[in-house]
């Protein structure tokens, strides 16, 4: 923790702020893909690496306890978002006076927005193919005449850790408005890494438009953590909220496009937004978000929860236990929509029954075993010649009746010319039938590439189409 002390004698830092206009203003930035590699070119090497991240992403997120590091007008703001090779997509953002651009990666299921940060910036085990530690794009506190901490008796503070985080400021007295002590330190596990640093305020810049007063996070010290993260959770701490989006949308680019300079791009509107927007696809298919779980596990509550009825492979319909299909009082069950996740994770229950399905459909004797083993994926069956118009659709049925129609590609992944192996995991160290903790389904950006997704926070609803999103 001395580096994280070290930050009391940084008093300027630099973060990113959009504000909403009186006319309808559109900022384009790039969401591309990542130039970090697999360090093998074993594409069953590359698939286990996927599923190994996938998991535990699911499994921080199903388990996630940690202390939450808690208009009038329209106004559109556009970014471009980068797929990265591991699996993540990334925006560039600008923070700071002058302005100092930093990559982030665009995460629906966390809300912080954080990047590392000063010259004593530390990250371990980020030596990853072509990422060298030192190259690692840091923001300078002390360059940005717009940086300040935040005070551990602001709201902001409170934001990130709860109203009693007053109880904490010792040195200030329970009137004193300008109290000068800092916020406490962060902590923020994401899966295989974790950061840690202070929160400061700072300014937030689009092409010409500004926002004062944006909260970062300013983390000095980080595990397997590289680049930071732009939260776009439910929490009052992330990028929307800030912002006062009433809707934020992207178009996920495919696989294919890894590792090259193409870009999509990641849109927010502020206010209250309906029918056809800039960025919005055609038939656009909508389920409402359901309201989070409350309870002891406040993190949950930064989830976008939606009701999916129905698993269909072919025209069967996969029998899911209802117990599954929603959030219940213990805050166990339901679905939510993860751009970090890469594949879709579901409870082994419901995994086993899909798995049987397709092998029903697809025949046991087409099974390989061995590619399942060096994938990590399963099942895997062997194809010869052009045989994908056998292979069963995939389809997701939402509450409200929008359908989710899979196109291969976003569930079958070849191994080799002749193998393929099924993009969604489960947790094979649960027994099947015992309770988990958590959302039961989350949804992965593999699933939704080339697919129009829209988070219309005014309406309280979920949108999907499909896109060709090049």
């Amino acid at each position: 923790m001395s580096n994280l002390m070290a930050l009391s004698c940084l008093l300027p830092l630099l973060c990113f702020l959009a504000a909403a206009a009186a006319t309808t203003t559109t900022i384009t930035i790039p969401l591309t893909p990542s130039a970090i590699k697999h360090a093998s070119s074993d594409p069953y090497k590359l698939l286990n690496s996927l599923a190994i991240s996938s998991l535990s992403r699911a499994q921080h997120l199903k388990s996630k306890s940690e202390i939450k590091i808690r208009k009038n007008s329209s106004s559109t703001l556009s970014t471009p978002l980068t797929a990265h090779s591991y699996g993540g997509y990334a925006i560039s953002l600008s923070f700071g006076t002058p302005p100092q651009t930093m990559p982030l990666i665009f995460d629906t299921g966390s809300s912080l927005v954080w990047f590392p940060c000063t010259t004593h910036y530390l990250c371990s085990g980020c030596s990853f193919p072509n990422v060298d530690p030192s190259d690692i794009s840091t923001f300078i506190p002390k360059n940005s005449s717009s940086s300040k901490f935040i005070s551990c008796r602001s709201p902001k503070c409170a934001w990130i850790f709860g109203s009693e985080v007053a109880a904490q400021c010792k040195s200030c007295g329970p009137n004193d408005k300008k109290c000068s002590q800092i916020c406490p330190p962060y902590i923020l596990q994401y899966g295989l890494g974790s950061t840690a640093g202070l929160l400061l305020s700072e300014t937030l810049d689009f092409p010409n438009k500004k926002r004062p007063d944006f909260l970062v996070g300013c983390s000095i010290v980080s595990n397997r953590q590289p680049a930071g993260i732009a939260g776009f959770g439910r929490g009052k701490e992330s990028l929307p909220s800030q912002l006062g989006a009433g809707k934020f949308s992207y178009c996920l680019l495919s696989r294919n496009f890894d590792d090259t300079s193409v870009s999509s791009n990641l849109v927010l509107e502020s206010g209250s937004v309906s029918g056809n927007t800039t960025g919005t696809a055609s038939n656009v298919r909508y389920t409402p978000f359901l309201k989070n779980p409350k309870g002891d596990n406040s993190a949950f509550e930064e989830y976008y929860y939606v009701l999916l009825r129905k698993i269909v492979v072919g025209n069967r319909h996969v029998k899911v236990p209802h117990r599954f299909l929603a959030p219940g009082s213990d805050r166990n069950g339901g679905t939510i929509v993860d751009s970090g996740s890469t594949l879709t994770f579901m409870e082994k229950p419901i995994f086993e029954a899909v798995a049987e399905e397709f092998i029903k459909q697809m025949g046991n004797n087409s099974r390989a075993p061995k590619e399942e083993i060096q994938s990590g994926l399963r099942p895997c069956f062997k194809i010869s010649g052009d045989k994908s118009g056998n292979i069963p659709k995939l389809t997701f049925q939402f509450k409200g009746g929008a359908k989710m129609a899979l196109p291969l590609e976003n569930y079958f992944a070849y191994g080799n010319e002749s193998t393929i192996c099924l993009m969604i995991l489960t947790d094979n160290s649960v027994e099947a039938g015992l309770s988990s903790t958590g959302p039961a389904i989350i949804l992965g950006s593999f699933q939704v590439q080339d697919f129009y997704v829209e988070f219309n926070l005014a309406s309280e609803k979920f949108g999907f189409a499909r896109k060709k999103c090049s």
